[in-house]
């Protein structure tokens, strides 16, 4: 599974947070399931802040479910109260279950009505009330079981196409040598105008804006974690031109410098 904190922002800052792989049954419609929980003090506030994967997810809430669209930018979520979700990251053969036309709903949470699935899962999260006091997971672990459960039950098996869409994710998400669509297409064995298609029909973003998101999220981890190293070095690992080039990817979708968050993220760490 990939680094638990990838994409997050501010680590330090979680509220209570769990990752889970997808189970073997879905594991071609959820990339993996991501559970947080919090409980703030009365007249507080928890700011998270994300550099979110570019592709949609499907959450559960106490109140509703809502399916998220790919997003554009980085985004944040202030913490409230007492709450939990479950997540799951759908992969792109997940996509058009639940909608025609991923690229309308670009950084767009939208309503569904799906009462089995929240029904199910929000029973799954109020078992915790009838355990001990510790927390042994029991249930998130049962959370899980019902999403994937839910998903496995639905009808249609999934396409060459859909499958080729995973594909083209996983090859964006392998790594830093990976810098053009030619590169995926390469590895794909199919065209860059195919993958253009594939992207824009199961995730609603193009391949180069795939790349760009991992590149950017990528930077951003090594910055936070490796606080000594050379950030034009870490550039030039992760295919950008020069430190120039990084510096103006996080201007432009995180509102900061390289620098600037490095020191932010040193300062939020307990």
């Amino acid at each position: 599974m990939k680094d638990s904190f990838k994409g997050i922002l501010y680590p330090a800052r979680l509220p209570t947070f769990h990752r889970f792989p997808a189970p073997g049954a879905v594991a071609d419609l959820v990339e993996w399931f991501w559970i947080p929980e919090w409980d703030i003090e009365p007249g507080r506030s928890s700011r998270q802040h994300v550099i979110p994967y570019p592709t949609s997810n499907l959450v559960v809430q106490p109140a509703d479910v809502i399916f998220s669209g790919p997003t554009t930018r980085a985004a944040y979520r202030d913490l409230t109260g007492k709450g939990w979700a479950v997540g799951a990251l759908l992969r792109p053969a997940a996509v058009p279950l639940f909608t025609d036309a991923p690229g309308t709903l670009r950084d767009t949470e939208v309503g569904v009505e799906l009462g089995e699935l929240h029904a199910a899962v929000a029973g799954a999260m109020a078992t915790r009330r009838g355990e001990a006091t510790h927390d042994d997971g029991t249930h998130r672990r049962r959370a899980v079981e019902a999403f994937a459960a839910w998903l496995a039950s639905l009808d249609g098996a999934l396409s060459e196409e859909a499958l080729l869409a995973n594909r083209m994710m996983d090859v964006i998400a392998s790594g830093p040598e990976v810098v053009l669509i030619e590169d995926a297409a390469s590895r794909l064995a199919v065209s860059p105008r195919t993958l253009q298609r594939i992207a824009r029909k199961y995730v609603g973003l193009s391949p180069s804006a795939l790349i760009r998101r991992r590149r950017l999220q990528d930077a951003a981890e090594r910055a936070r974690s490796e606080p000594t190293a050379d950030l034009a070095a870490i550039a030039v690992e992760l295919g950008y031109a020069d430190h120039a080039h990084l510096t103006n990817d996080f201007q432009k979708y995180l509102g900061f410098t390289p620098s600037t968050y490095r020191r932010s993220a040193g300062a939020a760490e307990p």
